[in-house]
């Protein structure tokens, strides 16, 4: 690694940060962070709530995985705008396989193991599509993601009949929504520890550098030998199957397969990626600007929901959030 690394100024050499390269930004999130809570607690004294902190929590949990998978693929300059199209997708067909097993009469942990079986595989074959249409046949990542969110939203409504799918055992939901160590929810410790895993690969591994050599110069990359296509057809399929992931938890969560569960995850996904401080243009992010950011997001929406503001209104707000992130994610380039 050491020929790739000299290609690349060391002021660009992302993988060595966690967070964003400015202190200023590094300080100015967590205090809005602060800022937004204790001001919606201003409006409504239950947002502080043991109750809400612990929903605030969980909700972060499934948001910073997605945020998470995004990162990934936006290390590389790319983005996943299937991802939400994906979980639903995914919950389908969990539901279904597990529903099918039940009905041949299969014992719990083969029901489980179907479940889970056509959970991760619809979601690495979307990311395997995703990954094979940009690296191999040189589409950009935003008509080929485009395509296939209509791919998977018509894959979703077309098994489901637009329709929640019932069947998901409560054993499923039990290990994946319900179950908790020493108190803390299944979804919140899944979380972290796929938060440490990833942080591990990407900081320690070839592999996960190379995501930041790509997006920071990906000609210096391909000259200094690295296998690119294939590291962004793996790319995607991590992403997706991060999400896939998420999907599962997702659907533990409701105890139904549902069509529509993805609904804005995309869009939230990428403003918690770039809120945290990724750069859109590559070679910038980690980890803990996934959770941050995602953190931000959850910490909004929930005030928002509290305050009773309406949910296109919330929608505005999400995609300003996006344009505002780019512009910062702008200045500091501009700035070193």
């Amino acid at each position: 690694m050491s020929d790739v690394e000299l290609s690349v100024p060391a002021k660009d050499r992302g993988y060595m940060r966690l967070l964003p390269g400015q202190w200023l930004w590094r300080a100015v999130l967590p205090i809005a962070l602060l800022v937004i809570l204790f001001g919606f607690a201003a409006v409504d004294r239950g947002v502080l709530s043991p109750a809400n902190l612990l929903n605030i929590a969980q909700q972060t949990s499934y948001l910073a995985l997605f945020a998470m998978a995004q990162t990934v693929v936006i290390l590389t300059r790319g983005f996943d705008l299937a991802l939400g199209p994906t979980v639903s997708m995914v919950s389908v067909g969990t539901a279904l396989a597990m529903a099918g097993a039940t009905a041949a009469g299969q014992d719990a942990s083969v029901v489980l193991l179907a479940g889970l079986g056509a959970g991760f595989g619809l979601g690495i074959a979307c990311g395997l599509f995703n990954g094979v249409v940009i690296a191999i046949l040189g589409v950009s990542p935003f008509v080929a993601t485009l395509g296939s969110y209509n791919i998977a939203i018509g894959v979703a409504t077309t098994l489901s009949s637009g329709r929640p799918v019932q069947g998901v055992p409560n054993l499923f939901s039990q290990i994946f929504y319900g179950g908790s160590v020493f108190g803390v929810p299944a979804a919140i410790l899944i979380t972290v520890m796929i938060g440490v895993g990833l942080q591990l690969m990407l900081a320690r591994t070839v592999f996960g550098r190379s995501l930041y050599i790509i997006g920071t110069n990906p000609r210096a990359a391909a000259v200094a030998g690295l296998p690119v296509n294939r590291i962004l057809v793996t790319t995607y399929v991590l992403c997706s199957a991060l999400a896939a992931l998420g999907a599962i938890m997702m659907t533990a969560r409701t105890g139904s397969g549902e069509p529509n569960l993805g609904g804005s995850l995309s869009l939230q996904a990428i403003a918690s990626a770039v809120v945290g401080g990724t750069s859109l243009a590559g070679g910038r992010g980690g980890v803990g600007t996934a959770v941050l950011g995602a953190l931000f997001v959850t910490i909004l929406s929930n005030g928002m929901n509290l305050s009773r503001i309406d949910g296109y209104v919330q929608m505005v707000v999400l995609g300003a959030i996006v344009i505002v992130g780019v512009l910062l994610d702008r200045l500091r380039q501009e700035r070193g």
